[in-house]
């Protein structure tokens, strides 16, 4: 134990040094730093010395990490190892467990959206259902990266939750863990020059599967509009928005990052696309209030830039920026560090992007209903785009020249 408070003895020599010296500091909180230092200096000496069990330093300390960064927001974290490795893998476009991106909204572990085609999609998980339980353990003040940890799991495993739907239906549900698909675009002609894409979440390979869905269907007929669908879409990778954007985008501001540090602080501009990637057809994207962060981006961006018009319910409001920083022995820091701006300076972080033409959805989960005596408790019936209400309208909007000649492609 030594070692350990060794250890903690330089971490505070460190911190106060640094905020004695720091010159950016005012006198009066380099002042409040050092106390709120020695404040924990003497709170860990008593919880060692007096608890009623020995504890671990180490855990001490890393629990005390784990307050500071979750009193932040919901999305700072400090991630284990293992949570380090999982995100990895996630970002490549596989991973296992039920399929659900999840927030915490008004203190509740919150579903941002379902992912297409995983058990919580075929069970009619809905986006702003709150989990009040999984499994057995209640899930108030219960951290993000604790929850995820408690949904993942081994292919063919159960979990059961317990979720409350409206703030009044509430009802158990168990779901059976499934490899999540890594396929991320989908695509169809709903009829002649007029196609269907579908964008389900953001990963590494989402361009490549665009660019050869779009190839497929400019290859043998001119195309006169495209439905970019990106409802219930919890987001992914940055990078990922941005390219998406670009493909559909000769020039102008993508998105904009704003944070703290000057490395925070970028602008991502279009490029013109090489002649055989000329998409000169109007586009019509639905969203929904599951069309979060990346999603957000990529509708605000051709939104503001009159490339396409958006139609639907406003969508989630998930626009901060969470860099994922490496540090010792494989652990890592997750902090939000910076905020997005749609190309118009409007911040999309819990405002979420207003769509042109607002059109609710209509809920066919009764369709596929398996207990109508057990509150809400559905499965998922998904339309094909030929039978959704929304589509239709937004095929009916792309035929319209009046509206469409409004947009610049």
């Amino acid at each position: 134990m030594g070692n350990y408070k060794r250890f903690l003895m330089l971490i505070f020599l460190g911190f106060i040094s640094f905020f004695l010296f720091s010159q950016a500091l005012s006198l009066e909180r380099r002042e409040d730093t050092f106390k709120a230092l020695k404040l924990f200096s003497q709170i860990f000496r008593l919880v060692e010395e007096n608890y009623v069990t020995d504890v671990n330093p180490r855990d001490l300390i890393l629990g005390a990490i784990e307050g500071m960064l979750s009193s932040l927001d919901p999305h700072s974290a400090l991630m284990k190892p293992d949570e380090f490795k999982e995100l990895e893998i996630e970002t490549k476009g596989a991973f296992t467990g039920i399929g659900i991106e999840i927030t915490i909204k008004d203190d509740v572990i919150t579903v941002v959206a379902p992912i297409e085609d995983t058990p919580a999609w075929k069970a009619g998980i809905k986006p702003g259902d709150k989990i009040l339980k999984i499994d057995e353990k209640s899930t108030k003040g219960m951290k993000i990266t604790e929850a995820v940890k408690l949904l993942r799991g081994p292919k063919g495993t159960k979990v059961k939750l317990t979720i409350l739907r409206n703030e009044k239906d509430v009802f158990e549900i168990v779901l059976t863990r499934d490899v999540i698909p890594i396929r991320s675009v989908r695509f169809k002609f709903l009829e002649p020059e007029y196609a269907y894409v579908r964008i389900s979440q953001f990963q590494e390979k989402t361009l490549e599967e665009l660019v050869q869905a779009l190839r497929q269907l400019e290859k043998d007929t001119t195309l006169k509009g495209i439905i970019l669908d990106l409802r219930n879409n919890p987001g992914g990778l940055l990078s990922a928005a941005v390219e998406v954007t670009d493909e559909f985008l000769e020039n102008g501001t993508i998105v904009s990052i704003r944070g703290k540090s000057k490395a925070n602080q970028m602008e991502f501009k279009a490029q013109p696309n090489p002649p055989d990637r000329k998409h000169r057809y109007p586009i019509v994207i639905l969203i929904n209030h599951g069309t979060a962060s990346a999603a957000e981006i990529v509708t605000g961006a051709l939104k503001d830039h009159k490339r396409a018009l958006v139609l639907g319910e406003k969508s989630f409001g998930k626009g901060s920026v969470q860099t994922v920083i490496p540090i010792e022995d494989n652990y890592a820091v997750r902090l939000t560090t910076a905020l997005y701006y749609t190309p118009s300076g409007v911040t999309i972080n819990k405002q979420g992007i207003i769509p042109d033409i607002e059109l609710p959805s209509i809920d066919l989960a009764k369709r596929g209903e398996k207990d109508s005596h057990v509150g809400n408790r559905t499965s998922r019936v998904i339309p094909s785009p030929e039978e959704d209400f929304q589509v239709k309208m937004a095929l009916n909007i792309l035929k319209n020249i009046k509206i469409i000649s409004q947009l610049k492609y």
